[in-house]
């Protein structure tokens, strides 16, 4: 546009001159088609600009299309809503990644009576979160069926189980908001503000983060960053906690969520999740024996296969390798 702006102008003087050296014209008509040419400008150059963002907007709508049009892999047959009790049960489940074809978990079967607490061992790798996965419904088993109040879960309302369903993740999302607002993600607004306050402090001292965030100059209307980058790791999993506790679900899923927090923190946080557990289905997954001793059954699993069930007592006189791991990070914390 430019370079055709800058050539009127050169064309309006050199065609200009010819003819006022010719005598047919005079200086004063190079004058005039010189501030025609200017006047026209700028009209050429919006038609140009309109047009890019024409097309810019053309090439984004197409890719936004593509994403509103997308259909859901994961679909709920049943749309009214239903209250759960919390019994789970996997029966002869098996689950290979779509992706990449890893066989995750290799016909697995177990049962959680409803406020029952059932806790998930093994290494890395073992298949641990996939289950939590299937819970949650971010993926349908392969093979066999998971039930929850002994219905098949693809006949639930998908609304329904993951509403009340409390689940930490091992990766803890954020948002760029204040600290309560992050607490009480997914509460209904039209809860009045103070009782909306008086909640997310008694969920913040139940996961033992109340401490952390009073230190903090705006205690609770604290502006965190994307992702929490202002707060610690054990601090952004201890803020996730207290987002799950805040509801009261009716199944409650830990999916290693300890594991950036301290000995002596764990042991308070477990302390306090054991009133809240209490006539709730609990799923904790973890790496570390410390966090799941307590439970009422606990399963260990090496690459997709429970090798070992039972409780913490009874597993540690079968000198197996749940006993091997408790040894190993017995030692591990001494030194």
């Amino acid at each position: 546009m430019l370079l055709l702006v800058g050539l009127s102008t050169l064309l309006v003087v050199y065609i200009g001159g010819q003819e006022v050296i010719s005598g047919r014209a005079t200086a004063g008509n190079i004058a005039e088609f010189i501030i025609y040419v200017n006047m026209l400008t700028w009209p050429m150059a919006s038609l140009g600009w309109v047009t890019s963002i024409i097309q810019r907007a053309a090439a984004s709508q197409e890719r936004i299309n593509e994403f509103l049009h997308l259909e859901p892999e994961i679909t709920s047959a049943v749309l009214t809503e239903k209250e759960l009790k919390g019994k789970i049960e996997f029966r002869n489940v098996s689950f290979d990644y779509p992706d990449s074809g890893i066989k995750a978990l290799n016909n697995v079967s177990f049962t959680v009576d409803p406020g029952k607490s059932i806790a998930i061992l093994g290494r890395t790798g073992s298949g641990k979160s996939t289950i939590a996965n299937l819970l949650l419904r971010m993926y349908d088993s392969t093979e066999g069926h998971v039930l929850i109040d002994d219905t098949h879960i693809e006949l639930l309302p998908l609304y329904s189980v993951r509403q009340q369903t409390g689940y930490v993740p091992q990766d803890v999302f954020l948002f760029s908001d204040t600290i309560q607002n992050n607490i009480l993600f997914g509460i209904h607004k039209e809860i009045p503000e103070a009782e909306r306050r008086t909640m997310a402090m008694s969920a913040a001292k139940e996961a033992v983060i109340y401490d952390n965030i009073m230190d903090f100059p705006k205690n609770f209307d604290t502006m965190i960053g994307e992702r929490g980058i202002t707060l610690s790791g054990g601090q952004k999993q201890r803020l996730s906690i207290a987002r799950a506790i805040i509801k009261r679900p009716k199944i409650l899923i830990f999916d290693d969520c300890l594991s950036a927090v301290d000995t002596n923190t764990e042991r308070q946080i477990l302390n306090n999740l054991t009133e809240i557990m209490k006539g709730r289905t609990s799923v904790i997954i973890s790496h570390r024996v410390s966090s799941v001793r307590d439970a009422d059954e606990i399963i260990f699993l090496d690459n997709g296969k429970i090798v070992e069930r039972g409780n913490h007592d009874s597993l540690i006189e079968a000198k197996g390798e749940y006993f091997e791991l408790f040894e190993k990070q017995m030692l591990e914390e001494v030194q």
